[in-house]
């Protein structure tokens, strides 16, 4: 259950912040404008360094799109370069900031209608503003990532991709990004990692596995499912999640992150609004709604983790405790510490879900928005 002070209200926790650090917590003044104005396809910040990373498409006449990867200053939002700018059928893809500050950029090329290959490139470091090299996953043109790891600070990530056709299973594999090697692939059972139940990975670095969570989605139907992927052997283990309570139950699983010094996953869950809290290695847990939430307007998107701060940061784009859109942030045991309000990020109309990017030593960070063109990025404290 909630403590006391954190059922209380975010206005005790922002006087307290403001006393604390001098600063106000919530969106920022600083915003990021997209160079040529077009719909921002994925987005990152590097941890220890200065810069982010975003990518940008607008259609044109003919079926033509301008795509472009752009780098941006965290401190003042100003884009410091285009990367690369193409008109064409392709688009990018911003898939994170991986490892020691390296962006990683996937391209795909489209021939006729279809997507006839992906690359993937690397600014390697970030820094550079510059595509320094690419990343060649042992993977076909059919298939599909749709999930990353989007740790910083390890050399390994993991990632979750999908056969687009044939079998249609879903499989995780690991990755040294900056040395372009490959680990363990582990194809995962359909029910219910199925591609269309848009699973999510997580990395945990202190047991080098990958954690996966994934529910079928169903209103009314079974409790998500949680699996380990051990990096080493290859060994698969998984765990029945907790049940919503009638009549709603859970949905889709919305978010992941987990906090690997304590062996703790939290998960967001669509349909009953609510935000789980597991101990891996019990394979225990417990379930309870977003502050306020009365339902499925008020669910809760992406989840991550500030492993500096030892906290969990969850989007939710209907707030139920302000005006617009929330971010709201837990510790490790499941307490709300304060609710970021006053935003305005929906994952109504992202091509990319919405995404939050933290610099956890100086506790700020970037979420889509306010503009709901999805053209903009703004800054947050907390």
């Amino acid at each position: 259950m909630l403590a006391v002070g954190a059922v209380l209200g975010t206005s005790s926790a922002a006087a307290q912040t403001l006393a604390t650090t001098g600063r106000a917590i919530g969106p920022g003044n600083v915003v990021v404008q997209t160079k040529f104005g077009g719909q921002i396809f994925g987005f990152d910040i590097d941890q220890n360094g200065t810069e982010g990373v975003l990518t940008e498409a607008q259609t044109l006449e003919n079926g033509r799109v301008l795509a472009a990867v752009e780098t941006f200053d965290q401190a003042t939002g100003k884009i410091l370069k285009v990367v690369k700018k193409i008109t064409s059928k392709d688009d990018f893809i911003t898939m994170g900031v991986v490892g020691a500050s390296i962006g990683l950029v996937q391209r795909e090329h489209v021939k006729g209608i279809f997507v006839d290959s992906r690359i993937y490139s690397t600014l390697n470091p970030l820094s550079a503003n510059a595509f320094t090299g690419v990343w060649t996953p042992p993977l076909t043109k059919n298939d599909i990532i749709e999930s990353v790891s989007r740790n910083q600070g390890t050399s390994t990530n993991a990632f979750l991709a999908f056969e687009n056709g044939g079998s249609d299973h879903t499989f995780v594999f690991f990755s040294d990004v900056a040395a372009n090697t490959f680990g363990t692939s582990v194809v995962l059972p359909d029910d219910p990692f199925f591609f269309a139940n848009g699973p999510l990975v997580a990395y945990d670095s202190n047991k080098n596995r990958a954690v996966i969570a994934a529910s079928d989605g169903a209103v009314g139907g079974p409790p998500p499912v949680i699996a380990m992927v051990d990096l080493a052997t290859g060994k698969l283990t998984k765990f029945t999640g907790i049940a919503g309570a009638p009549p709603f139950r859970q949905g889709f699983i919305n978010g992941l992150a987990v906090d690997s010094a304590d062996g703790i996953a939290c998960t967001t869950t669509e349909v009953d609004a609510n935000v789980q809290f597991y101990n891996l290695k019990r394979k225990t847990g417990f379930s309870q709604p977003l502050p306020g939430a009365p339902g499925q307007l008020q669910s809760g998107s992406d989840v991550e983790f500030d492993p500096v701060n030892k906290l969990f940061f969850v989007a939710q784009s209907v707030s139920s405790t302000g005006n617009g859109s929330s971010i709201h942030v837990y510790d490790v045991k499941g307490h709300l510490v304060e609710s970021l309000d006053g935003f305005n990020f929906s994952n109504a109309f992202n091509v990319v879900r919405t995404h939050i990017a933290l610099h956890p030593s100086d506790r700020t960070g970037y979420v889509d928005g306010p503009d709901p063109g999805v053209t903009q990025l703004q800054s947050f404290t907390y």
